[in-house]
């Protein structure tokens, strides 16, 4: 078995995240047997000695991985090393199948958008979700420059605006005439299995347009989508309409995004209560995204809403340019869901949140989220730290900060039987 610092020599790491030396570099399946070495082991890799959190497969216990090629061939305690070409212990170490996250901006080099290779891979994502970053005028530039390129499985929410959130940020919302259902639907169409989903935004100052167009605006959405049997993401914060007001024109298994914002029209009354036409609309089916952003997830909103019994579906991130208005460095997924275990979230329900369920969100073409045998090999290893944590409030700066005792950190992931290894 390959000790930490012989595993080190293999993979080299550029600026904290987890990137293959060229020359050492290791993919299932690809690289000939070592010199000697018994040419009828059947396991390219084996993940050896972990804790596997499967919440599609409701596994929490030490239990083994093996991959061959680009799939996972075994799951089971105590497969024999003699059977790998490589093994890497996970000791003391967490092993999930690979994080998805159904909320990003990587249109890498337009607008805010970040690299997912180098802030989602790095944090053991392996399949993110753009929200909105390109329209229908840019789709297929953005499939030809990100999703074709990447190593992390990128899949996009087009945007009912033609141009969409990266390259018109502020007024994507100007031109009613921009804003065109059937053009939406037919590269929606066009481009799927990329195309999962149509995005929204429903925010005053995102347009100068009349109030009344704000809910037309969803309507033209909910139209592409429904023409391309794909779910909605609506954006939803400091709108003109209260929330249930746009919320009963969603539909089951469309998501509102940025859920526990503290802007006006949230989701909690004078008293702190939940809205009841917010119970009705997730007994009707609808999915309540995170959406962390650097101002969208407030703490004390969050707090409120879990402690009358209202989880978070899924834990999107938002994540776009760190070095410009998106969130900054430590705002990554493993950040967000250690955020929820300090507001009291068992760890297999945050893993379930960025795995199991944003899974059954999205068609993807494929089975993701799970470590079924047969599927994707796309695992992510992490350690829990345990200490003490400040988390703040990503909405309120100067409000009272949020200390945690645990902390998950990534330490490598597989993502399509490719091995990379975080080493500082």
């Amino acid at each position: 078995m390959l000790t930490r610092r012989e595993f080190a020599k293999i993979f080299a790491a550029a600026g904290g995240t987890a990137v293959l030396s060229s020359t050492e570099s290791w993919a299932g399946g690809q690289a000939p047997p070592p010199p000697g070495q018994d040419p009828s082991q059947d396991i390219d890799l084996l993940i050896k000695g972990g804790t596997v959190i499967d919440p599609s497969q409701k596994l929490h216990g030490p239990m083994d991985i093996a991959v061959r090629g680009s799939k996972i061939l075994e799951l089971s305690k105590d497969i024999p090393e003699r059977r790998a070409r490589y093994v890497l212990s996970a000791k003391d170490r967490i092993v999930t199948p690979g994080f998805i996250d159904l909320h990003v901006h990587c249109f890498d080099g337009v607008g805010i958008g970040m690299n997912a290779d180098h802030y989602c891979l790095g944090r053991g994502v392996t399949t993110v979700v753009d929200a909105g970053s390109t329209g229908s005028f840019l789709i297929g530039r953005f499939i030809k420059d990100i999703v074709q390129t990447s190593t992390t499985r990128v899949y996009a929410w087009l945007h009912i605006g033609t141009m969409g959130a990266a390259v018109d940020p502020t007024h994507r919302y100007q031109n009613g005439d921009w804003v065109v259902p059937e053009t939406t639907a037919r590269a929606a169409e066009q481009n799927k299995p990329v195309v999962v989903g149509i995005k929204v935004h429903v925010q005053k100052n995102l347009s100068t347009r009349p109030q009344d167009l704000e809910l037309e605006f969803v309507r033209r959405a909910l139209q592409a989508a429904e023409a391309t049997h794909l779910p909605m993401m609506a954006h939803i914060w400091d709108s003109y309409y209260p929330l249930p007001d746009i919320l009963k024109l969603m539909r089951k298994g469309d998501v509102y995004t940025h859920c526990f914002n503290k802007f006006p029209h949230n989701m909690l009354d004078a008293n702190g209560r939940i809205l009841p036409e917010v119970r009705e609309a997730r007994h009707r089916g609808i999915i309540f995204d995170v959406g962390e952003g650097p101002h969208n997830l407030s703490m004390s909103v969050a707090q409120k809403c879990m402690e009358q019994d209202f989880l978070p579906d899924t834990l999107g991130t938002d994540l776009a340019n760190p070095w410009g208005i998106g969130n900054n460095d430590r705002d990554d997924m493993p950040t967000l869901v250690s955020r929820f275990l300090a507001l009291g979230m068992s760890l297999d329900q945050a893993i379930e949140r960025v795995t199991t369920i944003p899974a059954r969100v999205c068609n993807f073409g494929m089975e993701l989220g799970t470590l079924k045998v047969g599927n994707e090999a796309d695992i992510s290893i992490f350690e829990l730290r345990e200490g003490k944590f400040d988390f703040g409030d990503p909405a309120d700066e100067k409000g009272p900060h949020r200390v945690g005792h645990q902390m998950l950190v990534n330490k490598s992931v597989v993502c399509r039987g490719q091995l990379f290894a975080n080493v500082v």
